[in-house]
């Protein structure tokens, strides 16, 4: 007896121990993995981190810089070549690179023009729009220049940028963006009389049908990029999702992408470190190997969160919607409790043959025992996803159909509010919407 208690009592502390660098480990998202361990690693001498993403994204990047080489070695100025070394060798350019690159004769032959134009690049939001004003551009000009500049020079210098590229950049709104973007293009007169004269009423755009040039003007605007610089527009950082969801031949696994995490390696003390009496030695090394226990209790909670969200979500996985699931529930299982169960979903993502979805997505608030709100936010984005454009569903009667297909009851203002959550527009909006949506 006396044995057996002694014994509890270590696994207890050892397992209190690990529990201290678990929590934060485990709250930590994947991106952030790296981050919370080499907290821990600057307060502690014996042990390094290596990083599971930079190690994974270098061996992308061996591969790519391998196979640059090859076809430097092999290259004959084919256009593929040079295409695929273009698009992997150079630095992707900043918008406002671009921009300033292009400043220079003939458009902007003299320094008065190249400095009123920096100034309109400076005041141009991140869509490409200009949001200055000439005005105040003017005034410094005048001062910097030591000349005077009118405002109206500055707007003639702007409308110069209807020439640069990415074409419709520094206009004032979308319609100029799209007459920046006719100007760059060579079509015939009559279809470009007629282009114009839809752009000056867009909305209206249907009332000119009957022209037989209509389909090719019409063909014009839909090919204009808006905003004017959506391919400079900073790209999303990559989610790494936690859990995989594999299927295969009607089998559905649940791994852990541990392919991304980072390792750690301890450090062995030297001679006079182990022949070192001192505590500090002691409880540093056994923190280094407490971690790795940490890291191991990460992936084992969240494979057991994998499994219990499959056999919950089983008909999400197949194509069905989400169902009512409480972390209580799952934390009883789990048998942890639901703040660390929160933890555990927060930030953390799962990736399956539908997608990659939020952990937290899974943990939808019932509305009664068979259907979640989430279902009904699907069936309410499916609903006007399919609408009828000329006559768009009125918040009525899509509570109507929710309330027949669902058989529960909620009220209007609900159906509002999960179609605000969606950032859906009302009916009336979205009729206006729908009038231009062929233009835009």
């Amino acid at each position: 007896m006396k044995l057996k208690t002694q014994a509890s009592a270590a696994l207890k502390t050892k397992l209190s121990s690990t529990l201290k660098s678990w929590l934060p480990i485990l709250q930590s998202g994947m991106t952030e993995l790296e981050t919370t361990l080499n907290e821990f690693s600057a307060e502690n001498p014996y042990f390094d981190v290596q990083s599971g993403i930079a190690e994974h994204f270098s061996a992308q990047n061996s591969v790519l810089k391998k196979r640059q080489r090859e076809m430097m070695r092999g290259a004959k100025g084919s256009k593929v070549d040079q295409d695929f070394l273009e698009q992997t060798c150079i630095q992707e350019e900043t918008l406002e690179s671009t921009l300033m690159s292009q400043i220079e004769p003939p458009l902007f032959p003299t320094k008065n023009s190249q400095e009123i134009a920096q100034k309109i690049i400076e005041n141009l939001n991140e869509e490409g729009y200009f949001e200055g004003d000439c005005e105040e551009i003017a005034k410094s000009c005048s001062q910097s220049l030591n000349t005077q500049i009118q405002a109206s020079e500055v707007e003639k210098i702007r409308k110069r940028f209807a020439y640069l590229d990415p074409p419709g950049i520094a206009a004032l709104d979308v319609i100029e963006s799209f007459m920046f973007q006719l100007d760059n293009l060579d079509v015939p007169s009559d279809v470009y009389a007629l282009t114009t004269e839809i752009l000056q009423d867009l909305q209206s755009h249907a009332k000119h049908q009957k022209n037989p040039l209509y389909s090719q003007a019409m063909r014009i605007i839909q090919s204009f990029k808006n905003p004017p610089a959506l391919d400079y527009f900073e790209q999303e950082p990559a989610i790494i999702p936690d859990i995989l969801i594999i299927e295969e031949q009607n089998n559905i696994q649940v791994q852990i992408n541990d392919k991304y995490y980072p390792s750690i390696t301890i450090k062995k003390p030297s001679k006079a470190e182990k022949n070192n009496k001192d505590e500090f030695i002691k409880t540093k090394a056994k923190e280094a190997r407490d971690l790795i226990d940490a890291l191991e209790m990460r992936k084992a909670t969240l494979y057991k969160i994998g499994l219990m969200i499959v056999e919950y979500q089983y008909g999400f996985f197949k194509g069905g919607e989400i169902k009512p699931m409480k972390l209580k529930d799952l934390a009883d299982e789990v048998g942890h409790a639901s703040s660390t169960i929160s933890r555990a979903i927060s930030n953390k993502y799962l990736e399956c043959s539908r997608g990659i979805f939020p952990l937290k997505s899974f943990f939808a608030t019932a509305l009664d025992e068979d259907t979640s709100n989430s279902a009904i936010k699907d069936f309410v984005a499916e609903l006007i996803r399919n609408e009828n454009k000329q006559k768009p569903l009125s918040d009525n009667k899509i509570l109507k159909l929710a309330t027949e297909k669902f058989k529960i009851t909620i009220v209007r203002r609900t159906i509002a509010k999960y179609r605000a959550q969606l950032n859906i527009a009302s009916s009336s909006e979205r009729k206006k919407l729908y009038k231009i949506s062929v233009a835009l």
